[in-house]
Order: structure tokens, then sequence, then C-alpha cells
């Protein structure tokens, strides 16, 4: 989504020019390109898949809206088999509208896990909760920080269900370090993502993740933090921002690349 101007072709391109060994595919361009098509392509450039974004969505309290969810999740897991990556990143759902009950959402989200979990398992794909935002909480997102993604994915072994660690989205939090090394003590880092935070927001606010640099979050502890808790997978940069969407994609990557080596590293 960092270069999502980038066909799928144009962005195994730049990765391999440019050296990067991995990618986070999100779920609508992997299905405009194909299925298929897409998990080929990866595989013959020899590129991994590090994660799929996004599954989740599990809060809504109509049988049939939920039963929908649970399908489409179960869709999303077979297509993360099927690119080659054992992790679903899972954005949980807001409030349903007219709610405003956040403990009877989350306890929606673990009926949604236990029975997704064993489904994941056998097709060797691991559940990564991954906490947004607080300013989420109301449409996207009722799980908001590390200790409640913790809280639920605990009650599912740790190669099952685990959590996604996002600098965007923690960086304000002073439980957020313990709560990593919590995570890591179990082995539920599922994958980590890089973004910085800048201000003003955009309209909307889902589209305001700053470049690597540009903002207020000191990426370099934030990747410290889980190495020491001991993971050692992937690292991405996943930015939602228009100023960037509308630059060349190429020039985009090759930036960030940069912004990695200097502000992460």
């Amino acid at each position: 989504m960092t270069v999502k101007q980038l066909s799928m072709p144009e962005l195994v391109d730049a990765c391999l020019e440019l050296g990067v060994p991995g990618v986070g595919l999100w779920r609508d361009p992997v299905r405009t390109y194909g299925l298929a098509e897409t998990a080929k392509l990866v595989r013959e450039a020899g590129l991994a898949v590090t994660t799929l974004c996004r599954g989740g969505f599990f809060t809504a309290i109509d049988p049939a809206e939920r039963a929908k969810a649970l399908d489409d999740n179960r869709l999303a897991i077979d297509e993360a088999a099927t690119l080659g990556t054992d992790t679903l990143v899972l954005v949980s759902g807001g409030l349903p509208a007219g709610s405003k009950d956040l403990h009877g959402a989350r306890e929606r989200i673990a009926d949604a896990l236990a029975d997704l979990g064993p489904y994941a398992e056998e097709r060797g794909v691991r559940l990564a909760i991954e906490p947004l935002h607080p300013m989420y909480a109301a449409d996207r997102c009722v799980v908001s920080t590390l200790t409640q993604a913790l809280d639920l994915a605990e009650r599912f072994p740790a190669h099952q269900v685990g959590v996604t660690v996002d600098t965007y989205h923690i960086w304000w939090d002073d439980q957020a370090p313990a709560q990593i090394a919590r995570a890591g003590a179990q082995s539920r880092i599922h994958t980590f993502q890089l973004a910085d935070w800048t201000t003003p927001l955009p309209e909307g606010v889902l589209n305001g993740r700053g470049q690597l640099g540009d903002g207020s979050v000191d990426l370099r502890e934030w990747k410290a933090y889980v190495e020491a808790a001991g993971y050692t997978g992937p690292v991405e940069v996943e930015l939602f921002n228009d100023v960037l969407w509308a630059r060349d994609g190429r020039e985009v990557l090759a930036e960030t690349a940069a912004r990695f080596v200097t502000h992460a590293l």
C-alpha cells in the first residue's frame, strides 16, 4: 500500500531492483492482478510475501453479517496460504451502528478468533491482531492498545493468534514497550510495521501516515524494543499517504528504503 500506484509487476520489479527482499500484500491489489497470477509472480521473482492484509471486521451483531465476515476471513486465510505467507493481519472492526458497547464488540472478536484460529492453523497461517490508534475505535477497530490485543490473543495458542506491532498506532502508549516484551515472551509478535506520525492529520485521518523520519516517532527505539523481545522477522513499512501516492511509485519506494536505513537501522 505504500506504493499502491504501482501495478503488481511494477512493484515486484522495483523491489528486485532495490534489493527489497519481501513485500506485505493487500487483498484488493492481489485480486485485481489475480491470486494465482500474483502467487506465481512473486514466487518466480524469489520475493517473500511477508503478510497479507487484511482480515477482520468481526464486530457485527447481525448473525447474517457475522457469518459473511467469517466466510470472508476464511477466504483471506486461503489467499494467504496460496501466496505463501504465514501471517494474516486483522483489523478487528469498529462499533456497529447505534452501539456503544466496546466490551461486547471485543467479545465478538474473541468468538470469531475461536472459529478461525483452527482453520488458519490447518493452512499454516497465523492471525495477527493489529491494535489501531484510538481515533479509529468507533468506526474501524475497537482494539486500540497492545494490552487489549494481547488480552484477546492469549485466549488462543500463539501459533494461531498473535499481534501486529505498528509504530503509527502505538507510539503514544507508554505501556507499549512492556507489552512488546510480553508479546515476545510468548512468541506472539507476528509482524512489525513502521510508519511515522505527522500532523496536521488529513480529513478523514486514514491517509495520514508519515514517511519515515518526517514525524514524531523514534523508529529506531521501537525497532530495538521488538528486537529485545526476540523478534527476528521482517520489518514492513506501511504508509497510507495521498501525497506519496501522487508521486512516482519507484521514486517513493527508493526513498522509503533509504529512509529505513537512515532512521531505523
